[in-house]
């Protein structure tokens, strides 16, 4: 469980609870696979003609996988599985379902739907709505534009504002250029298979992303993975792969690359960008950040991690990010020097094949990043966002409860860690019109807070006592490295 230690007594509780669903899962499959045969050799009618074996067909899904999805996701789709019949701002609509023969067999709509304040959206800063400047915008390029362009970039798929938003977003970031995609997965699936060839590694992160994972694997080369934000077992596998060499041949490698992400998704973790930086200088590899959850959402001014904390953006050899969370839209964007965003252009499969991102998407992704970059309540509403995330992650961690991530990352997991649990706390939060990025107004997250420590309490899900938090535990990322390098400074001073 990493850093976040729970007590012997909670961690037994829960290995237990895991290993009885598994055990039940099994005699039940076991059970079903007797039935089956019985019922076979039951039947009398023969086969007119003999049947052929066939050949193994390669699965789509390993066998545990398999089993994990029929007996704990197909009891619990009601939990994650809630169609909403409004925008996703901070009060939604969603449409009750629920099993219609017990636990685990399809859903039906019960005729019910709940008004739920939504904790569980990609709308950080509030931009998917309909009414406002960006709502206007996107009506007008619709009216012009129509909703697609029936082409991919290179033939008739771009339009004025494709590279508008091109040019804005390679401004914002601080590059020479950008390429945007109407797709984040594909943004990063499609981009390094170009980056890394046969000779080249990829050092990636234990936890990136899924399309991280699969634009490596995609890529002519070689892959090492390090333990999550673990520098020092950073440095030990960028040393060894160097001393070592290509496989076999013990060739020194034609380029190093180092993958990692702004902000995780699933921890709400903060990457130690100065620190990676720092090796990436050292050894000279290249650096490919993903900044899907942390542009828009951290920095002075919301130009992600960069900003945030204060490095040079040529530090960086590329910026990907995805406008499905701080602006509302959908795709993504790759930023880098003219050079290499132009071989993109001739190169990708996104751009070759896809069809070209919409326009109104597109007009929407523009909108959202031009009021963050010129109106006067860009930077508030940036700023709002981050005393918000931290004023609930504060809250939560003094309740009691097991709180994953950094200070400032809008991205807050709270660990229930028993699947009985995190079911039941699903459950019991929509019942009280509550469904599990932050709601804008204080008012609503004292709400938010009030419901999640009932729930806690009903379920035991506070797996500390209520206390004081020292205060160095409610320092963000950056604060620490401005205090690391004041006391660097003394020293050298001294």
């Amino acid at each position: 469980m990493g850093k976040h230690l729970v007590s012997w007594f909670v961690a037994t509780t829960i290995y237990l609870s895991y290993g009885v669903m598994f055990i039940f899962g099994y005699v039940e499959e076991f059970l079903s696979y007797i039935k089956r045969k019985v019922l076979f050799f039951q039947k009398k009618k023969e086969p007119t003609q003999p049947v052929k074996k066939s050949k193994q067909l390669a699965s789509l899904t390993n066998s545990f996988e398999s089993f994990y999805i029929r007996k704990i996701y197909a009891k619990v789709i009601d939990t994650y599985n809630r169609p909403i019949t409004t925008i996703p701002g901070t009060w939604i609509v969603v449409r009750d379902r629920w099993f219609s023969k017990g636990i685990g067999s399809e859903l039906e709509y019960t005729g019910k739907e709940i008004k739920c304040l939504n904790m569980g959206s990609y709308n950080y800063l509030g931009f998917a709505k309909t009414t406002g400047k960006c709502h206007m915008d996107v009506i007008k390029s619709t009216d012009e534009f129509s909703v697609g362009q029936c082409s991919t970039r290179l033939e008739l798929g771009t339009t004025r504002i494709h590279k508008e938003l091109e040019a804005e977003i390679a401004k914002f970031v601080g590059k020479e250029d950008a390429i945007i995609f109407g797709m984040g997965f594909a943004t990063n699936s499609t981009t390094i298979p170009l980056m890394a060839g046969k000779g080249s590694l990829i050092i990636s992160d234990s936890l990136n992303h899924a399309s991280l994972v699969c634009g490596s694997r995609l890529a002519h080369a070689q892959i090492r993975v390090f333990q999550h934000n673990d520098l020092r077992n950073l440095e030990r596998v960028i040393r060894d792969s160097i001393i070592k060499g290509q496989p076999r041949k013990n060739r020194p490698w034609k380029k190093i690359i180092i993958i990692v992400e702004g902000i995780y998704s699933m921890e709400g973790e903060i990457a130690p960008l100065p620190e990676i930086v720092r090796l990436k200088k050292k050894y000279n590899c290249l650096l490919f950040v993903d900044e899907a959850h942390s542009i828009g959402a951290i920095g002075p001014t919301g130009r992600g991690i960069v900003e945030y904390f204060g490095i040079n953006p040529d530090d960086v050899d590329i910026l990907m990010g995805t406008f499905t969370k701080s602006f509302g839209s959908v795709g993504g964007y790759i930023a880098g020097n003219k050079d290499f965003i132009n071989f993109l252009r001739l190169k990708s499969f996104g751009a070759l094949y896809a069809d070209s991102m919409s326009v109104p998407c597109v007009q929407q992704a523009l909108s959202a990043l031009r009021f963050i970059m010129y109106d006067k309540d860009g930077k508030k509403t940036v700023e709002k966002l981050r005393e918000n995330s931290n004023y609930f992650r504060e809250r939560l961690v003094r309740m009691g409860f097991e709180v994953m991530g950094d200070f400032d990352s809008p991205v807050i997991p709270i660990m229930l860690y028993c699947p009985a649990i995190f079911t039941t706390f699903s459950r019991e939060c929509l019942q009280r019109d509550f469904v599990s990025v932050l709601p804008i107004l204080l008012d609503e997250l004292k709400n938010a807070l009030d419901i999640i420590s009932e729930v806690g309490d009903i379920l035991m899900a506070k797996y500390r006592k209520e206390m004081n938090v020292d205060q160095q535990k409610l320092l963000s990322p950056r604060k620490k490295f401005e205090m690391l390098q004041n006391q660097q400074q003394s020293i050298q001073i001294k």
